[in-house]
């Protein structure tokens, strides 16, 4: 599987962005598609994911802020962001697990919050 992340920019604290990642490839042998971020120095993290069911699960930090969501018909998973910090501050990478329990990651996309 291929992804290609974009959506990624400067946002003044309390704004919104959308993060949009294309998949391509082995399509069919997706079983979890997610975010993940990575802030200077921090260990990557994973944001939110959202399974073959349309289950979705949150980090803490980003519940009732964030949301992941998927246009099947488009090969596109998308991560809504709202009331931004700060703290999120971060270069997000989307990520999928195959039916072989093999991980994809995408080139990572740049979100900075700061006034």
């Amino acid at each position: 599987v291929q992804l290609q992340a974009s959506g990624g920019g400067l946002v003044q604290p309390g704004g919104s962005l959308r993060l949009s990642c294309v998949a391509s490839g082995s399509i069919a042998s997706i079983v979890a598609m997610a975010w993940y971020r990575q802030a200077p120095g921090e260990q990557r993290e994973m944001v939110a994911v959202i399974v073959g069911s349309g289950t979705t699960n949150y980090a803490d930090s980003v519940k009732g802020r964030f949301t992941i969501s998927r246009d099947i018909a488009k090969n596109t998973l998308y991560l809504q962001m709202s009331s931004l910090k700060p703290e999120d501050t971060a270069v997000y990478y989307c990520n999928t697990l195959d039916n072989l329990r093999r991980d994809s990651w995408g080139q990572g996309t740049l979100v900075t919050v700061s006034s």
